[in-house]
């Protein structure tokens, strides 16, 4: 099956590199090219992508609010399944891609990153999984958590079993799903299945938002390993 990609981001030069790294790959095509924010609900709703690239900040509407247009919908709507969002950014937008994250994106690519990932990203987020590098991602949530008020006591996470909870913290620390298994001695489909129960449980659509439940509850605490 073909992964269908618009790509919205204010720099011609960088839509067109993004394009020819991507159309080079027998399984993703580029179905459409936005250069602001404010184009993106029309060319999705045309083009029926699979994955959007989502620069940060463009000049009319920035991609945080484009974002949160795309994925922000009532439940009863039955209008089909929005596509999912990878944010590009660079190290100085970290806040803005935090929030992202928060509004349902589902991980983000550092516009420096080597070319190969990419494809990779497209692929990984396409087939439900969050993009989530545990280096990055750990020092947007010790820039933007660590002030924050916890939402429950430290460590704990009401409605989840020890299992779950334990499960959750290894996640957090960016372990895939073989690996966890590994960590606990279990097959990778029990793992599977508690990631589905935590998911359900914490209300949040993948990885990177049950990485951010873990750090604003006090979970983990920045710069240190599982409490």
């Amino acid at each position: 099956m073909t992964i269908r990609v618009v790509i919205a981001d204010d720099q011609h030069m960088i839509r067109a590199g993004f394009r020819a790294l991507l159309d080079a790959e027998p399984d993703i095509e580029v179905v459409g090219e936005a250069a602001d924010g404010d184009q993106v609900p029309g060319l999705v709703a045309s083009t029926r992508p699979d994955v959007v690239l989502m620069d940060v900040r463009m000049p009319t509407v920035d991609g945080l609010t484009a974002t949160r247009e795309l994925l922000t919908r009532p439940p009863d709507d039955p209008s089909p399944a929005p596509p999912r969002v990878i944010m590009l950014t660079t190290f100085d937008l970290d806040e803005y891609v935090y929030e992202a994250l928060r509004s349902g994106a589902s991980g983000f690519l550092l516009k420096h990153a080597p070319p190969g990932e990419l494809a990779h990203a497209v692929r990984t987020v396409a087939d439900g999984n969050a993009l989530i590098d545990p280096q990055v991602l750990g020092r947007l949530v010790e820039d933007f958590v660590r002030s924050r008020v916890p939402l429950v006591p430290r460590g704990r996470t009401p409605g989840l079993t020890e299992r779950e909870t334990e499960v959750l913290i290894l996640l957090a620390r960016g372990l895939s799903n073989t690996e966890i298994a590994a960590h606990l001695v279990v097959v990778e489909q029990t793992v599977k299945t508690h990631v589905s129960r935590i998911f359900a449980k914490l209300g949040v659509r993948d990885r990177a938002q049950a990485v951010i439940h873990a750090y604003e509850t006090g979970l983990i605490v920045p710069g240190s390993g599982p409490r």
